[in-house]
């Protein structure tokens, strides 16, 4: 990923505070977020508090994870959790 696409990446990111939001609206625990990512459950909280920010690919496909998952939030989707 080039680094233009890395800064889109990261400032298309929801902030932090609804990044939980949408995570909890669709019924999936910090965990399998991680699990998903490849990144610990800390780091999810600390994404989701604020205290760090997701890089790079991470924060791409972050954003991705958070997009499908304000989908099923939503009912447009199904969560395969």
């Amino acid at each position: 990923m080039n680094l233009l696409a890395r800064v889109r990446a990261e400032r298309a990111l929801p902030q932090a505070t609804v990044r939980r939001s949408i995570r909890e609206a669709a019924g999936v625990s910090q965990r399998a977020v991680a699990q998903e990512l490849g990144v610990s459950a800390m780091t999810i909280s600390r994404w989701e508090d604020g205290s760090r920010t997701p890089r790079g690919e991470l924060a791409e496909r972050y954003g991705q994870l958070l997009t499908g998952l304000r989908e099923v939030a939503l009912g447009g989707g199904q969560s395969n959790d």
